[in-house]
């Protein structure tokens, strides 16, 4: 995708699904975590595991971390299932402090915050 085309409604993308490179789907995209001064998304927030919508644990992704396939209305990260069940989640009721520096320092180690995903992949 062009630079002119890169405008997106985040509403768009709101409950997108997310797959893993092996084409599994691990999640559906929740919400956006916005840093307020850059005006750029940080985060997403991954709804993954539970059942018909019951027990979902929450986790917050770098953004890079993620790709965007615009056509499919999909995104694609590249973590095994087992990775992302182990990661630091939280629950829909008792979010984290992401004004938390040692939260998001944590989040970042584990992800690998240097990631070369482009946000547009294709």
């Amino acid at each position: 995708m062009n630079r002119r085309n890169s405008l997106i409604s985040m509403g768009s993308l709101k409950h997108d699904r997310v797959r893993n490179r092996k084409g599994e789907d691990i999640g559906k995209i929740e919400e956006f975590m916005i840093d307020i001064q850059s005006g750029k998304i940080e985060y997403a927030v991954l709804s993954f595991g539970g059942f018909l919508g019951m027990g979902n644990k929450l986790f917050a992704i770098p953004w890079k971390a993620l790709g965007l396939y615009e056509d499919e209305k999909t995104f694609l990260m590249d973590v095994d299932k087992e990775l992302l069940e182990r990661s630091p989640g939280f629950s829909r009721n008792d979010w984290p402090d992401f004004a938390d520096h040692s939260f998001l320092d944590h989040i970042d180690r584990y992800y690998g915050r240097n990631v070369s995903s482009d946000l547009y992949t294709q």
